[in-house]
């Protein structure tokens, strides 16, 4: 039997994960957490030790800080284990480290887990590829007041996907927290606003507008399950390939 060990277990996204590999009969070999004490389930320790817990996993899932990751990704090469990184926040150092661990091990990136997010990209993709940029397109997004990075992880999917469908780089093309006497905006801009309210799993809407008309593709979270879910089956299937670089759309065959 896999067993999954879990980076930033005493978090929300950690303890979801817990409870949807114990209801599907996978076994939690452990996690850790910064504060390292109490318990994941009854019976399963929140240590502190990452290459512990890498050495006592089949597959490790990181749902915790950026600051961590570095420490994290080095636990699971020195154990030869894969690692499913949720982590958002990431700037482009934590992507250098994470594809220099993808040579030694399966590493899976990804902004969002569930489904519905993955096809959602899928289809901005598509529908950035076959409209020119005379289409702009913002991303809207909105979570519970407690999160600390903006825009989601999520959201900045989505633009990378749009980005792709319309062959341009997003770090060139991205506008963010306008505010004030802006200017016009740029043509073939890819805008993103950040909500942060009560308790919202994760709305995003992409609106893609033209002249005279808009298209609006969407998804919305109502609890954190559909990621715990999307986590898991993501991490099963990593435990089967070799050392790269994955994302969700490899695990969903999109």
């Amino acid at each position: 039997m896999t067993s999954i060990g879990i980076f930033g277990a005493a978090g929300r996204m950690g303890r979801a994960i817990a409870q949807v590999a114990a209801e599907a009969g996978i076994a939690v070999a452990g996690g850790t957490d910064r504060d390292g004490s109490g318990e994941l389930a009854p019976g399963i320790a929140i240590g502190s030790d990452p290459a512990a817990l890498a050495r006592e996993s089949d597959v490790l899932i990181d749902f915790s800080v950026p600051a961590a990751l570095a420490a994290h990704l080095d636990a699971c090469v020195a154990a030869g284990k894969p690692v499913l990184v949720g982590t958002t926040g990431l700037e482009a150092g934590h992507h250098a480290l994470i594809d220099k661990a993808a040579k030694a091990i399966p590493v899976l990136q990804t902004g969002n887990t569930s489904l519905g997010v993955n096809l959602l990209a899928a289809l901005v993709e598509q529908a950035a590829a076959r409209l020119g940029d005379d289409w702009d397109v913002e991303i809207v997004e909105m979570h519970h007041r407690h999160k600390v990075d903006a825009p989601s992880g999520t959201a900045l999917l989505l633009g990378e996907a749009a980005a792709r469908g319309r062959g341009i780089a997003l770090a060139d093309h991205s506008e963010r927290g306008r505010d004030g006497i802006t200017g016009a905006r740029a043509k073939g801009a890819i805008g993103f606003a950040a909500l942060r309210g009560g308790s919202v799993a994760g709305d995003h809407q992409v609106i893609l507008a033209s002249e005279g008309e808009r298209i609006e593709l969407g998804h919305r979270a109502e609890n954190r399950v559909i990621f715990a879910r999307g986590a898991v089956k993501g991490a099963l299937w990593l435990g089967g390939q070799p050392a790269g670089r994955y994302d969700m759309k490899a695990v969903l065959g999109l």
